[in-house]
């Protein structure tokens, strides 16, 4: 079967939002596009989490995406990180995507006023039917407070060009009956779960060690679609430490910016309440990207 989406299937790289003297630093973000459609990146993902999209103004929301779109020039897709817990502002934020040419955008479940079912299904339709892009539901109840259930997942994949789910609930179970039950294209959300997700149906992964190793992500999604499970296996197992540390050793986006810090990609800058990784961390993390083999 093929799923709606599937032409976002593969690699998908939720990408940093750089900062210079407290500014978005254009230049390092133009060079970190370039970076991924060098590596062979199918998709990629500005102003999401790892974006740091909740301290983006409006205007440089806007902006990034624009830059992004810019920059790709149609050489990989681009699926912008538009949502919000204001159905207007998500609305708002995904008509300038499509107006820009973004190719789908990327939507975070409604977080802090927890709305019911019901109110998950009206806020993507609102935005779904006024836009004619396609839609990826991002469901992360660890960071919204909320889980889109199952069941209105299925619901919402009726709507014709809502297409994706980005999985971030960590439940293999939740991932089986939203493959079950719809014909959407899921997406890992964490990149340590993409073989298990991909074992079970799942065309890919939105994802944050990308920033920094494409190349070996594509590696095991490929050896994974080539039918090769040992070599996926060992791709698994080779990224794990570093997809760990990717999100366990503090909040996204802190290690992944550390990371490319460390190795000169980026200047590291944070906006606050975020806050640079702790000399532990540090440590944890260097001691990580040398065993890679990145240092």
């Amino acid at each position: 079967m093929t799923r709606k989406g599937s032409d976002f299937a593969g690699l998908s790289v939720a990408i940093t939002t750089p900062f210079k003297g407290g500014e978005v630093d254009y230049d390092t973000l133009r060079s970190q596009v370039e970076f991924q459609i060098d590596a062979g990146t199918v998709c990629l993902v500005p102003s999401g989490t790892t974006g740091e999209s909740p301290t983006l103004s409006h205007e440089e929301h806007e902006r990034v995406i624009s830059a992004v779109v810019e920059v790709a020039a149609g050489r990989a897709k681009v699926m912008a990180g538009t949502g919000s817990n204001s159905t207007a502002e998500a609305l708002r934020l995904t008509r300038w995507a499509a107006k820009e040419g973004a190719d789908a955008a990327l939507l975070v479940a409604p977080y802090y006023n927890k709305p019911t079912q019901q109110g998950f299904y009206e806020h993507y339709k609102a935005v779904a039917e006024a836009v004619d892009i396609p839609i990826c539901i991002y469901n992360i109840p660890g960071r919204t407070g909320k889980n889109i259930e199952p069941e209105t997942i299925a619901r919402l994949g009726e709507i014709p060009n809502i297409t994706m789910v980005k999985e971030a609930t960590g439940s293999l179970d939740q991932a089986s009956q939203v493959l079950a039950t719809t014909n959407l294209t899921l997406l890992s959300g964490d990149d340590s779960l993409t073989l298990p997700f991909m074992s079970v149906g799942g065309e890919g992964v939105i994802s944050v060690v990308g920033n920094i190793v494409p190349k070996d992500m594509i590696a095991l999604v490929d050896a994974f679609n080539s039918g090769d499970a040992t070599a996926a296996r060992d791709w698994h197992f080779k990224l794990f430490a570093l997809c760990r540390d990717m999100l366990g050793i503090a909040t996204n986006p802190i290690p992944v910016k550390a990371a490319l810090q460390m190795l000169g990609r980026d200047t590291g800058d944070l906006r606050l309440p975020m806050t640079p990784l702790d000399e532990h961390g540090q440590q944890k993390l260097r001691a990580t990207l040398v065993a890679y083999g990145l240092l």
